[in-house]
């Protein structure tokens, strides 16, 4: 036993044999205990929101093993006498490596996270540039954050330090705050979703179909082929019709016949529409009738659902109702109306019933 006690740089053998095997083992059984998280957390999938525990896994594969190491030189290094300053320097090492360890671990949970929500919302195997942009802001504030929490535990007054960056962080996002606007708007468009790639959408007076959702600028491809660029921040506060979101489409038209159409075919003419409309396929009927008195014609209104959204389907159902409705009225007898004048004279027989009586009304 007397071997154990020989003295070397001030301890016995023994407590070296010790911290030797503390540094071994130590290592060893972190790396079990981080193994062990993960198939813990792995365990959990499907019982945690998506796949928060597949992600929690392979957060603590990601350890790194010389960290691990350092710290278990540390927990070891107190087993024996070491000199003041190389004391000093373990336990600085320690704080500093701990640090660079939460901060990957945090750094890969943030992206993690982000990026498993937005595919699961959005649907897309790839992470859009948006939301790449904001995770790389977020690690950004998460080391900034873990460096700040390291320079407290080393003894820095990291008072000024922080009111400092606070003043930078003012200036630069004032400096930025069109960009960080139109950011945070292409965020907002790819999270919430009120279009997406592929639709066809109206803002204001101008229409097209959404080609790319990028970190400033949305752009449109118009009908007329040119490409319409906005402003992400702008498009938001616009109003937007999406038209691919539309499950049908309501259409209403009109169809004025002439004032010498007889009573009994007026009164008939909306039951025919109804009859034409419910023929057409892919439509809905909701009404027709006789509607108003226009300058020239009696006016006709229908309304009817298109049970697609797609623009071609619905000029196919108009244009089929349009020619049955034309042979309808032509086999009846009922003329349509177009813009013209009729002018009766005074002794004229063919004067409506209505002009005859209002004569007689006043002449007596």
């Amino acid at each position: 036993m007397a071997f154990f006690e020989v003295s070397i740089l001030g301890n016995s053998l023994k407590e070296w044999l010790i911290a030797v095997l503390i540094v071994i083992f130590g290592t060893f059984i972190l790396n079990i205990v981080t193994k062990i998280l993960c198939r813990a957390f792995k365990s959990l999938e499907g019982k945690l929101p998506g796949d928060l525990g597949k992600i929690l896994c392979e957060m603590f594969l990601r350890t790194k093993t010389s960290i691990l190491f350092v710290v278990s030189i540390y927990i070891g290094s107190r087993i024996v006498s070491l000199p003041g300053p190389l004391t000093t320097f373990l336990y600085y090492l320690v704080i500093i490596l701990a640090g660079v360890q939460v901060g990957i671990w945090a750094a890969f949970l943030v992206t993690q996270v982000v990026s498993d929500y937005v595919i699961r919302s959005t649907g897309k195997d790839e992470v859009p540039s948006g939301i790449a942009v904001a995770t790389l802001i977020a690690r950004v504030i998460v080391w900034a954050f873990i460096v700040l929490l390291i320079l407290d535990n080393l003894g820095f007054n990291i008072t000024t330090l922080v009111a400092g960056l606070g003043v930078g962080g003012i200036a630069i996002a004032m400096a930025a705050q069109n960009i960080l606007a139109d950011l945070f708007a292409s965020l907002s468009i790819l999270l919430d979703k009120p279009f997406k790639v592929g639709d066809f959408i109206i803002v204001g007076d101008m229409l097209g179909t959404v080609e790319n959702i990028g970190l400033k600028t949305t752009r449109l491809t118009s009908l007329g082929g040119e490409q319409l660029v906005f402003s992400n921040a702008d498009l938001l506060a616009s109003r937007i019709r999406n038209y691919k979101q539309m499950r049908e489409r309501r259409v209403v038209f009109t169809v004025g016949v002439e004032y010498s159409t007889p009573y009994e075919k007026l009164k008939t003419a909306p039951q025919m529409i109804k009859e034409i409309v419910e023929s057409v396929n892919n439509a809905r009927f909701d009404r027709s009738h006789f509607l108003s008195y226009g300058d020239f014609s009696l006016n006709l209104e229908t309304v009817y659902y298109v049970l697609l959204p797609d623009f071609n389907t619905y000029a196919d159902v108009q244009q089929e109702m349009n020619l049955k409705i034309f042979k309808k009225f032509e086999e009846e007898g009922i003329v349509f109306a177009f813009p013209s004048r009729t002018l009766f004279l005074a002794n004229d027989e063919k004067r409506p019933l209505s002009m005859q009586v209002l004569k007689e009304q006043t002449a007596s």
